[in-house]
Order: structure tokens, then C-alpha cells, then sequence
């Protein structure tokens, strides 16, 4: 994305953001395609097997993107890394649902497309790496950010850096010390 998308990108984000629906239909053509992107990105870390196409995945976030009402976007690795997030969100809480459906959980009612992992492999990694985000983010808030960031969305380390307001140095010492202290507790966990 060159320069001027950049900036129109960005002010398209906070007219959204002050209210202007009509800045969110100029929006999103100009971002479909990194959408999809950061979408393959997290479907290739899926199980080969599943039925969810990068589209599908694509279009339940939209869904949740027009529906976040009280996010002041700074500028465009923000609004990526919230659309990455709710990515990840997405498939997670595919994962537990399967993980839940295999054990003998709740029965319910679901759309086509929530039934896309067809393997309780990688749904039990998924759910180990949560709870290992999650426990993480309770005491480094920023670490975990940065994994959901560059693992989940395929940030750049600058485009994190851009985000959190710190500098690439530091994403990077973060990321690395992250990366190790992840590894020993999804190990444990699995």
C-alpha cells in the first residue's frame, strides 16, 4: 500500500470513527485486499482439512469490524491488528466449539460456516495457545499484543511498533522474549 493509501486510509478510519458511516463503504474496498491477506495468513496456520474458506473468515470479520463502535482508529496497522485479532477470535471460538462438541458439550444449532476444523489436533493447540496468551496478557499486556500482532496477524515489526507507539527494538526484544516463555507453556499444557 503506497503512501497516499496510506493517509486516505487513515482518514477514512477517523471519519468512521466520528461517525460517518459513509467514510466505512469508501473503506472497504481499499482494505479487501489486505484483509484477505492477514486471512490466508491465519488459514494457513489451520489444519489442511477444513471446509472454512479465507472469504468466509474475511466476511465474519467484516461483520465484526462494522460493528466496533467504540474503536477510535489511529491509523491503518491499528485497525489491521484489531481485524487480526478478531480473526483469530473467530477461529477460536470455532476450535472451542468443536473442542466442546467432541467431549459431548452443548448441542446447538450452527451456520456452515462454523464447522471448518475437522481435526481436534490443532483445535487443542489453538486453545493451549489462548490460555497461554491469556495468562500472559494478565501480567505483560504488551507481550501478548505483540504476539497476536506478528504470529496471528503477520504484522510487521515496524507496523507493531507503529501501533503500540514503541520501537522496533523493543517489539523485537518483546516478540523473542514471548515467543520463549509461550513455548515453555503451551509445552506444558499439550
Amino acid at each position: 500500500m503506497e503512501l497516499s493509501h496510506n493517509s486516505e486510509l487513515t482518514e477514512l478510519l477517523i471519519s468512521w470513527s466520528n461517525g460517518d458511516e459513509t467514510a466505512l463503504d469508501r473503506l472497504m474496498p481499499i482494505v479487501d485486499r489486505e484483509l484477505h491477506r492477514i486471512a490466508h495468513y491465519h488459514m494457513n496456520r489451520e489444519n489442511p482439512g477444513h471446509t472454512l474458506q479465507t472469504s468466509a473468515l474475511v466476511n465474519e470479520a467484516y461483520i465484526k469490524l462494522i460493528n466496533q463502535k467504540d474503536v477510535r482508529w489511529q491509523n491503518r496497522a491499528h485497525f489491521f491488528a484489531i481485524a487480526s485479532k478478531l480473526m483469530r477470535r473467530i477461529l477460536l471460538d470455532h476450535a472451542k466449539a468443536q473442542h466442546r462438541a467432541k467431549r459431548g458439550g452443548d448441542a446447538r444449532q450452527v451456520s456452515l460456516s462454523e464447522v471448518f476444523i475437522s481435526s481436534d489436533q490443532p483445535a487443542a493447540e489453538l486453545i493451549a495457545l489462548d490460555d497461554a496468551l491469556t495468562k500472559l496478557s494478565e501480567f505483560d499486556k504488551q507481550k501478548s499484543d505483540i504476539v497476536e500482532m506478528r504470529y496471528f496477524g503477520g504484522l510487521t515489526m515496524e507496523e507493531i511498533a507503529e501501533v503500540l507507539g514503541i520501537s522496533s527494538a523493543t517489539v523485537r526484544r518483546h516478540w523473542s522474549i514471548a515467543k520463549a516463555w509461550l513455548r515453555r507453556e503451551v509445552g506444558q499444557q499439550t
